[in-house]
């Protein structure tokens, strides 16, 4: 996704403050602490994906009998 199209989606989106976020102000302990934290999100958000397609697949197959 290009990020000049998320930022005009949804100006007030927290993902868009935290791409916009000055990163050279960090010190290299505070940009791995950022990187595991927001690795910890994708893991959490790649679990709400898989969860959900799950859901849907078995209303599907129960809707499709």
């Amino acid at each position: 996704m290009d990020l000049d199209e998320l930022f005009a989606k949804r100006p007030d989106d927290p993902l868009v403050a935290l791409l916009k976020q000055d990163l050279d102000r960090h010190s290299v302990a505070e940009l791995k602490e950022r990187v595991e934290a927001l690795q910890g999100e994708i893991a959490r958000c790649e679990a709400k994906i898989s969860f959900s397609k799950d859901h849907r697949n078995a209303a599907d197959s129960l809707f499709k009998k």
